[in-house]
C-alpha cells in the first residue's frame, strides 16, 4: 500500500471500525500505518479497543471511542472527545453501515426501514455535520463516505432500503462537496463492490466467492485492503483536486 507522508500526524475519525476482518478495520489499520492518529469509533466498544490496540502495537497512535452514530447526541459527544484529545479533526471516514437480512420491499417493516436508513445515511449526515464548522474554521479537511455498488445500480439480492441509503450517500457527498469546496474541504465517496470481509466469508462461504468472482472482470473479489487503499488516496494530497466524486472500487463490475 502506498505511503503518503502528509498523512503522518493528521487526525482521522473512522466510524464502524470495530469488526474483525471488515472494511472499517482495514481503513483504521491503514491510517495507523501512515502515522495518522486514529479515533476508532464504533458502538462495539470492545471491538474498537481491539483495533486501537492493534494500531498501537504496530507502532501507531490510536484510541477507541464508543458511539452510536445514528444518535446526534452521541455523535456530538464523540467529536468533542476527539477534539479534546487531539485538538483537531483532519479526516472523517463515514464507514458505519450495513444490513442484516435480505428482504424484499413488501417484507420491510417501517422500523427496519428507519433503522437501515439511519445506520447507512443519517449517520453520514450526523458525523459530517459534527465536523463541518471545525473544518470550515481550519479551512482544510477530508470527508470520505463509504457508499456501495448498490447505490450505483441494482445488485440483487441487495435489499432496497440499503440500496436507497447508499444512493443517498452519493447525493449527500456531492452536495456537501459543493458547500465545503470554498473552505478547502473535499468530500468524496468510495463505492465498494462485493468485498471479501470476514462477515462475507462467514455468511456466504467459499462457494459464493467462487461464483461471484466469475462476474468480476478483474477475476477476483475486493479485499478490505483494496477499499482502504482508495480511502488513503482520497485523504492524501494526491487527491486534493478531487471533490464530489465517487470512486468505484469493484474490479470493473460496474463501469459508469
Amino acid at each position: 500500500m502506498a505511503i503518503y507522508p502528509e498523512l503522518k500526524g493528521k487526525t482521522a475519525i473512522v466510524t464502524g471500525a470495530a469488526s474483525l476482518g471488515s472494511i472499517g478495520e482495514a481503513i483504521a489499520l491503514a491510517f495507523g500505518r501512515q502515522g495518522t492518529h486514529v479515533a476508532v469509533v464504533d458502538i462495539d466498544e470492545e471491538g474498537a479497543q481491539r483495533v486501537a490496540g492493534q494500531i498501537r502495537r504496530d507502532g501507531g497512535e490510536a484510541f477507541a471511542v464508543r458511539a452510536d452514530v445514528t444518535r446526534s447526541d452521541e455523535v456530538e459527544a464523540m467529536v468533542r472527545e476527539v477534539l479534546q484529545r487531539e485538538g483537531k479533526v483532519d479526516i472523517l471516514v463515514n464507514n458505519a453501515g450495513g444490513f442484516h437480512e435480505v428482504e424484499l420491499a413488501n417484507q420491510i417493516s417501517d422500523e427496519r426501514w428507519d433503522f437501515i436508513i439511519d445506520l447507512n445515511l443519517k449517520s453520514v449526515f450526523l458525523c459530517s455535520r459534527a465536523v463541518y464548522d471545525h473544518m470550515v474554521e481550519r479551512r482544510w479537511g477530508r470527508i470520505i463516505n463509504i457508499s456501495s455498488v448498490a447505490g450505483r445500480m441494482p445488485t440483487l439480492p441487495t435489499p432496497v432500503h440499503y440500496a436507497a441509503a447508499k444512493a443517498g450517500v452519493i447525493a449527500l457527498t456531492k452536495y456537501l462537496a459543493r458547500e465545503l469546496a470554498p473552505y478547502g474541504v473535499t468530500v468524496n465517496a468510495v463505492a465498494p463492490g462485493t468485498t471479501k470481509t470476514a462477515r462475507f466469508l462467514r455468511l456466504r462461504g467459499a462457494d459464493a466467492e467462487e461464483k461471484l468472482r466469475g462476474h468480476v472482470p478483474l477475476g477476483r473479489l475486493s479485499t478490505p485492503q483494496d477499499q482502504a487503499a482508495a480511502v488513503l488516496f482520497l485523504a492524501s494530497d494526491e487527491a486534493s483536486y478531487i471533490t464530489g466524486a465517487t470512486l468505484d472500487v469493484n474490479g470493473g463490475t460496474v463501469m459508469l
